[in-house]
């Protein structure tokens, strides 16, 4: 149960005990003296950037500018639900919890209570810590529960009852709350519950997205709430959730308790059974969040603040910096050497990420991974004029945007990273009648069949093989790095399966390599190498054809399609902060004062 605490300040004073690299912790320390975030030398001015003339978003963009604190999101309502609390006195992580909750209401395609995530939070007196609040496969899962009498694998991990693992989204975000928030939960919540009883108008976003999953939802209990017509709630109209509102006010008023133990997880669990999905209520009741000691790296003299497993985000984008840090200096922006040294990082650290990461808690994770002498090794297989293939590469090696992300900065200079998910847009289309919620089809991210790619494309090991209780492995990577002076800089994170490693890692060089400012950092092209399938996707328009055309000539397989991954970033700028919603994304913003 989360209990409202009174605090005298925004920190907690805590008993220390620290785990293994990538193990549980309770880790809190005592605070100390607190100087702000904004009370430090001038900020080196940043470099304009320079985009082929056939990229959509020009170079030279501006930022949401605020003095004391922010939030930037996918969901312009739930920044502001975000920063009300910030305003309200709330903290960085107060308002993180705030915005979780509001994302279930105003953005069900991803925000979610049915689902998961993780929360990498950074207080301004050093104390850092990463909460893994990951679904995990339900008791009566097995290994090879998706693959039918012929060998092949059936769908049911994509969509329908069989698709959920147990929801951590609720467990994870009071938990947070109740170790770092400093408002009464009920005042935290207020917000979401607003939304959800008085209801919010429906934009032309909000529609779309509906009417884009009515295949997935109208065959659930779901579809008597957003499509009551047999069509999306009409532009203008204003939507209400009375069956969400009343959970969300169980929650404040009894906290975990009743989603994992009481009423909701009563309807969870009727709700499988009726379809015949797996969820308990045991399931339910043995569910726990889990404190792990963050990734702590470095690169080019900056610091990053990352999330180990069951996340890859953490580890991937580490082991890719270090290799490109002992690979040399980067290339102009958008040459093709840089285009070649980022993608056969990104390859190398994927391969390791595929065959070798899973739940701590049913495999080792090889620490190397993140070791800069471990990088210096792999930068060695590099080859600076050619590509080499990912089946040539075991040898040398040894040892979708259905998410969301947000980040949040408070006057104290504390500072959250949160990356949730549901997988597929709505999840597994599961809708808990009663209780007003989206189930997730997490159970895809799992290696259903080592050698088979789940619906990103990605062909993983049996690291991460289905079993009871356990995490599957993530791509998400909400990230905070610091200054060469260890100040706040940059708090990121994205949506987009694999893709949120490359486009949280490329914002980050962006910024350190390059000098961008944060719109420039956000709007550059992307592009996205997975190891498997054996190619460098790049976002079309963004890259020149003469780079292209060398990059092909260097035997590199180039294919240009849409976006890679939306990001939703804050960044410390002289005088306050700068904030932004990927501007590959609708409806989005970044809200503070």
């Amino acid at each position: 149960m989360s209990i409202p605490i009174s605090i005298r300040s925004p920190f907690l004073n805590k008993s220390i005990f620290l785990g293994a690299v990538f193990g549980a912790s309770l880790f809190g320390i005592a605070a100390g003296p607190v100087r702000r975030a904004l009370d430090d030398p001038a900020i080196p001015p940043r470099v304009r950037a320079n985009f082929p003339a056939t990229w959509r978003f020009p170079a030279g963009g501006t930022a949401s500018f605020a003095q004391h604190a922010m939030v930037a999101s996918d969901s312009r309502i739930a920044a502001e639900a975000g920063s009300e609390i910030l305003r309200s006195g709330g903290n960085a992580v107060d308002a993180a919890v705030a915005t979780g909750f509001a994302l279930a209401v105003a953005y069900p395609e991803a925000g979610n209570l049915g689902g998961g995530g993780y929360m990498v939070i950074r207080m301004a007196d050093g104390r850092a810590e990463a909460l893994d609040y990951r679904e995990v496969a339900p008791l009566a899962a097995t290994r090879d529960m998706y693959v039918g009498p012929d060998g092949k694998l059936t769908g049911e991990s994509l969509i329908g009852p069989k698709a959920s693992g147990v929801p951590g989204a609720v467990a994870g975000m009071l938990e947070a709350h109740r170790k770092y928030g400093s408002l009464p939960i009920d005042k935290v919540l207020a917000p979401a519950i607003r939304l959800a009883s008085q209801g919010f108008v429906v934009d032309s976003t909000f529609q779309r997205s509906l009417a884009s999953a009515k295949y997935r939802i109208e065959n659930f209990s779901g579809r008597s709430t957003f499509f009551p017509s047999d069509a999306a709630p009409a532009i203008g109209a204003r939507f209400t959730q009375p069956a969400l509102a009343r959970t969300l006010t169980l929650i404040a008023d009894s906290g975990s308790a009743a989603f994992y133990r009481g009423s909701i997880a009563d309807s969870i669990a009727a709700e499988m059974s009726r379809g015949g999905g797996l969820i308990t209520k045991e399931d339910l009741a043995r569910y726990r969040a889990v404190w792990r000691q963050p990734l702590r790296s470095t690169y080019r003299g900056y610091s990053l603040i990352s999330m180990p497993p069951s996340s890859s985000g953490g580890t991937t984008i580490t082991e890719m910096l270090n290799i490109l840090e002992a690979y040399g200096p980067p290339g102009s922006f958008g040459s093709a050497p840089e285009i070649h040294a980022v993608a056969s990082a990104s390859q190398r650290a994927f391969t390791d990420r595929n065959s070798k990461l899973g739940d701590p808690a049913f495999v080792r994770v090889p620490i190397e991974l993140i070791t800069k002498t471990y990088a210096r090794g792999i930068a060695k297989t590099i080859s600076r004029n050619r590509a080499d293939p990912t089946s040539e590469l075991a040898s040398k090696i040894r040892e979708g945007n259905e998410t969301t992300h947000y980040s949040v900065v408070d006057r104290f200079g504390n500072a959250v990273a949160t990356t949730t998910t549901l997988n597929d847009l709505y999840g597994s289309g599961m809708f808990v009648r009663g209780a007003g919620f989206f189930l997730n089809d997490e159970m895809d991210d799992f290696t259903s069949k080592p050698g088979t790619p789940n619906m990103f494309g990605l062909i993983q090991g049996s690291a991460n093989a289905i079993a009871p209780g356990k995490r599957m492995l993530s791509a998400m990577s909400p990230t905070i790095v610091l200054d060469p002076k260890g100040q706040l800089l940059l708090v990121t994170g994205a949506r987009g399966g694999p893709r949120i490693i490359s486009a949280a890692s490329q914002i980050i060089l962006n910024i350190i390599d390059h000098r961008m400012s944060l719109a420039d950092a956000m709007s550059a092209p992307r592009m996205h190498h997975q190891s498997l399938p054996d190619s460098i996707q790049l976002e079309s328009g963004g890259f020149d054809a003469a780079v292209v055309a060398r990059l092909r000539a260097m035997g590199h397989f180039v294919y240009e399609r849409g976006g890679v991954a939306e990001a939703a970033s804050i960044m410390r700028v002289k005088g306050g902060y700068e904030g932004l919603d990927d501007p590959r994304n609708r409806g989005g913003a970044a809200v503070g004062f």
